[in-house]
C-alpha cells in the first residue's frame, strides 16, 4: 500500500445537523410513548426537552473545539440509541408503573459528560500504552470482585453484580475496557511472533506451538468466569474480544479457528459439568417444551419476548399502544424484545443499523489511524461493541443461548450505559487521529497486509516506522 495524502473536514456542520435529529428521535419516542399511552404529551416535555437539548449542543460545542476532526457519525449515532432506549424504559414505567426512567436519564447526562471528558482529557489516545499491563491488573480485579464475599450479589443465577453504599455496578462493563486496552498494547508488541508461520495442517497454516499461550491463557479465564459468575454473556464477550483483536493484529485465519475451536470445546464441557449452563443450552433447545416454560428460570421469557416481536408484526402496535411490559426485565435484557412488539421488524432494523454505523465508523478509525496501538485498539472497541450486540439480540431472538447481557446504550443500567460512553468518547478521539488534515497514510505493518509473515524467510519480526514513532511518543524522559 502506497502512502497517500489525505484531506478531512472538521465536519462540523453535519455533526450537528445528524445530532439535531437525534434529538428529535429521542424526545420524539418520549412524546409518542406518552400519547399512546395516555393520549397526552407529558407533563414534563418542556424541561426535558431543554435540558437534553441544551446537554446535546453542549456535548458537540465541547468535541469540536477538543476534537475537530473527530468522526461526525458516532456522537449522533449514540445519542438516538441513548434516546431511543429511554423512551422505551418510560414506556416499561408506564405499564408496571414504576420509576426507572429518571435514573436512567440521570446516567444518561453523566455519560454523555464522561465521554466528552475523555475527549477532553485523553488528547492521545497513545499514552494509554503506557498502562498496558496496569490495565491487565485492573480489569482482572474488576473481573473478580463479585466473588468478594459481602461485596458481590448474585441476581438471576449470575453473580455479576457489587454493591457499595447503596449503589450496583457491574465491575465487567468497566473490565471489557481496561481489557481491550491491554489486548491492543500486548499484541501490538508481540503481533509478528504470533503470526510466524507454523506447521501446516490440512492446508492451513497454524501458528507455533509456543505462541499458543496467551489464547489459553484468555480461554482459562473466560471458563472461570462461565463457572464461577455463571455470566456465559461476559464469558463469551471476553473470548471473543481476544480472538477477534488477534485476528486483526495478525491476520491469521488460523486464530479464528483455533478459537472457535476452543469455545465449543470449553462450552461443550462446562455443558456437561455445570447444572446452570445446561439450564441456558435446556431453555435454548426446548423452549416450547411445557416443562421447560414453567420451570424457574425455565423459557418462559424467552417464549413470550418472542411471541411479542411475532405481534409487532412488520411496523409494530405503536409505542405505548403494545404489552411488552408482560415479558419479564423488558427494559433491560429484553428491551429489543419490546423494541419489536411496539416498533416492529423495523424499528428492530433501525436500531441495528445504527450500530453498525457505530462499529463501521469504529473500524474506520482503525483503518486510517497511523499507529497499531490505535487501529487495534479502535477495531477492539469496535468489535466489543458488534459482539454484545449480536450475543443479546441473539440470545431474544434464541439465535444462541440466553446470556443475560444488557443492550448497549439502549438497556436499562447505568453502569452499561455510562461505560458504553466512555467506549463512544475513546473512539471518538481515535477518529479525530485518523482524520488528521496534510498527515500521509502510512503503509500497514507487516502483519496488516493481506500477506502476513507466513511467506517471509528470515522469520526475524520487525518494527515498522508507526512502531517506532510509537516508542519514541511514549518514551518517557
Amino acid at each position: 500500500m502506497t502512502a497517500v495524502q489525505r484531506t478531512a473536514r472538521p465536519g462540523r456542520l453535519p455533526e450537528l445537523l445528524l445530532t439535531v435529529v437525534s434529538v428529535t428521535i429521542g424526545l420524539g419516542a418520549y412524546s409518542l410513548v406518552h400519547l399512546g399511552a395516555h393520549g397526552t404529551m407529558p407533563d414534563n416535555m418542556v424541561t426535558t426537552s431543554i435540558i437534553f437539548s441544551a446537554a446535546a449542543l453542549v456535548a458537540h460545542l465541547l468535541i469540536r473545539w477538543t476534537a475537530p476532526y473527530a468522526d461526525p457519525v458516532l456522537f449522533p449515532a449514540a445519542l438516538a440509541l441513548n434516546g431511543i432506549g429511554l423512551g422505551m424504559i418510560e414506556r416499561i414505567d408506564i405499564a408496571t408503573d414504576s420509576s426507572k426512567w429518571g435514573s436512567q436519564a440521570v446516567f444518561t447526562l453523566l455519560g454523555i459528560a464522561l465521554a466528552v471528558l475523555t475527549v477532553i482529557t485523553i488528547r492521545d489516545h497513545r499514552v494509554l500504552r503506557r498502562f498496558t499491563y496496569t490495565s491487565l491488573v485492573i480489569g482482572a480485579i474488576l473481573l473478580v470482585l463479585p466473588l468478594v464475599p459481602g461485596l458481590g450479589r448474585e441476581i438471576y443465577g449470575a453473580r455479576i453484580w457489587i454493591y457499595v453504599a447503596g449503589f450496583s455496578f457491574q465491575p465487567a462493563e468497566a473490565a471489557k475496557i481496561f481489557f481491550a486496552i491491554f489486548f491492543a498494547g500486548y499484541l501490538v508488541v508481540n503481533r509478528d511472533n504470533l503470526a510466524l508461520a507454523g506447521p501446516k495442517v490440512l492446508g492451513l497454516r497454524l501458528p507455533q506451538l509456543r505462541h499458543f499461550a496467551p489464547i489459553l491463557l484468555a480461554w482459562l479465564v473466560c471458563i472461570a468466569v462461565l463457572v464461577f459468575q455463571k455470566d456465559l454473556g461476559t464469558s463469551l464477550l471476553f473470548f471473543g474480544l481476544f480472538v477477534s483483536m488477534l485476528y486483526v493484529a495478525t491476520d491469521r485465519l488460523s486464530w479464528m479457528i483455533i478459537g472457535g475451536l476452543l469455545a465449543l470445546g470449553g462450552g461443550f464441557v462446562v455443558f456437561q459439568l455445570f447444572p446452570h449452563v445446561t439450564a441456558r443450552f435446556n431453555v435454548w433447545l426446548n423452549a416450547m417444551d411445557p416443562d421447560v416454560y414453567d420451570a424457574a428460570f425455565g423459557s418462559y421469557q424467552v417464549v413470550q419476548g418472542n411471541f411479542g416481536m411475532a405481534s409487532g408484526g412488520l411496523f409494530g402496535t405503536g409505542l405505548g399502544q403494545g404489552y411488552p411490559s408482560i415479558v419479564p426485565q423488558a427494559n433491560s435484557d429484553f428491551i429489543i424484545a419490546s423494541i419489536g412488539e411496539e416498533l416492529g421488524l423495523a424499528g428492530v432494523f433501525a436500531v441495528l443499523a445504527l450500530y453498525l454505523v457505530i462499529v463501521i465508523r469504529g473500524l474506520r478509525a482503525a483503518a486510517f489511524v497511523r499507529d497499531g496501538f490505535g487501529k487495534l485498539l479502535a477495531a477492539g472497541l469496535s468489535f466489543m461493541i458488534a459482539l454484545q450486540v449480536f450475543v443479546v439480540v441473539g440470545g431474544v431472538t434464541r439465535l444462541i443461548p440466553l446470556t443475560g447481557l444488557t443492550l448497549p446504550l439502549v438497556a436499562l443500567g447505568g453502569s452499561s450505559l455510562v461505560l458504553n460512553w466512555i467506549v463512544i468518547g475513546l473512539l471518538l478521539r481515535i477518529s479525530n487521529a485518523s482524520r488528521q488534515p496534510n498527515t500521509p497514510s502510512e503503509p500497514l505493518p507487516s502483519a496488516w497486509d493481506g500477506e502476513g509473515l507466513a511467506k517471509r524467510d528470515d522469520h526475524k519480526p520487525e518494527l515498522t516506522d508507526a512502531d517506532r514513532a510509537d516508542t519514541e511518543a511514549m518514551r518517557v524522559p
